[in-house]
């Protein structure tokens, strides 16, 4: 069975921190959207309010790409499109298996912006009998006794789980033992896995939770700040000729 760790180390070959590269992805939709309308060149500062990060970040960021950019000009769209997709590789097409067909796998299988991205929906696959023949965005899908053929005939090398959490080891080890080398898993559980295999793990409940955490602090600011405003608004509602219950005051300063 595989076991340890669940991620590589902090930094890649290349020497490119692991935080620089989890910002590239967005830093090439940004420059994505910018190409498709033809602007041909974007300051720094664009850039890095469309990427939503600060522009001394991106300058760093980029510079461990080579890319430095030209004063009072800006940075090339179309090259660094190109310079991030290369560092991504994604100039080159990469199989993906996605194993669990249920809503989300589907839904997986029917979004249409894999191909853009440089990546093709190789093979799904299902556990259950009555899946395997179904056509689900024009592919077949077929049953998960035939991982290790499947993955040998497509050569794949990134594997999506999308199975309930109770399979998702067993499913990560056939992967893993089959050659899959990276994961995406939507499975809520924490996978184990061997070194030299990546696992990215997208949980959405997670996600939702600690936006609750947000929304329930920020309504408790709300509430402490009208708490706090309440007496001053009062203060501030009187006449200031007049005393606290309206009246002139019998006796008036000196």
């Amino acid at each position: 069975m595989a076991t340890g760790r669940t991620h590589r180390p902090a930094t890649r070959s290349r020497g490119i921190p692991e935080a620089t590269v989890a910002r590239l992805p967005l830093y090439l939709r940004a420059l994505t959207a910018l190409s498709e309308r033809s602007v041909p060149t974007v300051s720094s500062e664009e850039l890095a309010a469309a990427a939503g990060v600060n522009s001394a970040k991106l300058r760093k960021d980029f510079s461990y790409l080579g890319s430095y950019g030209t004063r009072g000009v800006g940075y090339d769209v179309e090259y660094l499109v190109y310079q991030i997709s290369r560092e991504l590789g994604l100039t080159q097409d990469w199989p993906v298996v996605i194993v669990g067909i249920g809503n989300l796998g589907a839904a997986l299988a029917n979004y249409g912006g894999f191909a853009s991205r440089g990546f093709r929906v190789a093979a799904l696959i299902d556990a259950d009998p009555e899946m395997a023949g179904k056509q689900i965005a024009g592919i077949t899908v077929q049953h998960s006794d035939d991982i290790e053929r499947i993955i040998s005939d497509n050569g794949v090398s990134i594997g999506v789980i999308t199975t309930p959490p109770g399979v998702a080891q067993q499913v990560c080890d056939r992967l893993v033992a089959a050659g899959i080398t990276s994961i995406l898993n939507f499975a809520p559980t924490v996978l184990s896995v061997p070194d030299g295999v990546d696992v990215r793990k997208v949980d959405l409940s997670i996600e939702l939770q600690i936006l609750a955490f947000h929304e329930q602090r920020k309504a408790g600011e709300e509430a402490a700040a009208a708490e706090s405003a309440g007496p001053v608004a009062a203060v501030r509602g009187q006449s200031a000729d007049k005393g606290p219950d309206g009246d002139v005051p019998a006796v008036m300063p000196a």
